[in-house]
């Protein structure tokens, strides 16, 4: 790759948001490339569901909406309405990828192996002839008159357009470290401050010593911040030598770090009939270790309907570099899909890209297609 090459595209970040985001402009015709830290694409997306990568779920957009929060609904309606969990099912299966849903609705790749995800877009990409930049960290986004310049150590780029979509700051191993945010910042966008999101409770009392090794699955959750109820959650709990985690505690942890509780509170009822556990003092696992990150770029510098910056014209922000948040789910991982999706139709600028989008056509119906095409056109002759 030339220093000074031009591109239409320059996509930050190969988590879940850039690869969707690569693939769709691969699709639809858009030149780009995509630019990774580490040295593979996808490091976090093979620790999603423990390993076997829960993509989405079963419900319709509007169920998939509620689930976030008045504030993260409005703001994802455009995204989650144009790129629905049933279009995104669709989507994979089209692109070879069997997928399964469990009794709660979960929907897993049906081999149950978030290598398999990986592979799919990887392959994808290589189809498609999409270039991935991959041991290469951001130096700079500098913005231009007629664009940016994006400078890696061995090279520098000019794009039309910049994508930024590096994740959170949670498991900084996988290559979330926070450097989009911090390029938004310079940039001058807002900031909202970090949070750990969807992550275990430390906790230590006699109860816990008991059932230490215990799981169940039927567990509820009341959040107070003092004497005031915030909201239920429910599901799977699992004690832990250190406390508490599974479904029931990580989504409520996400509802006390999204509303910013003073002082939360939590009771804990292990099974139906179960005398309460209450937890006057939440103290949450730390950030590195959440499943999710609660803060980010701010939603007002950004467009709902395109993920256009409002501070910069021309870059774009997709998934969780943004302060965005969902429960456990595969509702963080639709959202990335999603909103990865609305930035690049944003910048392609077509409405026509649907017809683009579809696989090709299996060689069998086209060649059926054609038959029929020369059928008719006998006819009219004949006519």
């Amino acid at each position: 790759m030339n220093t000074g090459e031009t591109t239409s595209l320059v996509i930050v970040g190969g988590g879940a948001a850039g690869l969707m985001a690569a693939c769709y402009a691969g699709e639809s015709g858009l030149p780009c490339v995509l630019i990774e830290r580490k040295h593979r694409v996808g490091s976090k997306l093979l620790m999603c569901g423990n390993g076997r990568c829960n993509l989405t779920t079963h419900l319709r957009s509007e169920a998939f909406l509620s689930a976030f929060g008045d504030e993260l609904a409005d703001f994802l309606r455009p995204s989650i309405e144009a790129f629905t969990p049933h279009e995104l099912q669709s989507w994979f299966k089209q692109r070879g990828l069997p997928l399964m849903q469990t009794r709660d609705g979960k929907v897993f790749p049906k081999s149950e192996r978030a290598p398999d995800v990986v592979h799919m877009f990887s392959d994808r990409l290589r189809d498609l002839g999409v270039p991935l930049c991959l041991n290469a960290p951001i130096k700079s986004i500098v913005p231009k008159k007629d664009g940016f310049t994006v400078s890696v150590s061995a090279f520098t780029l000019k794009a039309a357009n910049v994508l930024v979509a590096t994740g959170g700051v949670s498991y900084p191993k996988t290559g979330s470290v926070g450097d989009g945010q911090k390029m938004a910042g310079e940039l001058g966008h807002r900031l909202q401050p970090y949070r750990p999101g969807l992550v275990g409770l430390e906790w230590k009392t006699p109860w816990l010593m008991e059932n230490s090794g215990a799981s169940f699955k039927e567990a509820t959750a009341v959040i107070y911040d003092g004497q005031t109820r915030i909201g239920t959650t429910s599901g799977l709990l699992e004690c832990e030598r250190w406390g508490l985690g599974g479904g029931v505690i990580s989504n409520a942890t996400r509802l006390v770090a999204r509303a910013n509780i003073k002082s939360p509170r939590l009771e804990i009822v292990p099974h139906p009939g179960a005398k309460p556990l209450l937890i006057d003092k939440v103290k949450t696992r730390p950030l590195k270790e959440a499943m999710v990150t609660v803060g980010g770029v701010d939603l007002g510098d950004v467009s709902a309907k395109s993920m256009e910056s409002r501070v910069t014209p021309g870059l774009y922000f997709a998934g969780e570099v943004l302060d965005i948040d969902g429960p456990t789910g595969g509702y963080n991982l639709t959202a990335a899909f999603a909103t990865a999706r609305t930035a690049v139709r944003a910048i392609a600028g077509t409405e026509g890209m649907e017809a683009k989008d579809r696989p090709p056509t299996p060689p069998r119906r086209k060649a059926r297609k054609n038959m029929r095409a020369a059928q008719y056109r006998r006819r009219r002759r004949k006519g």
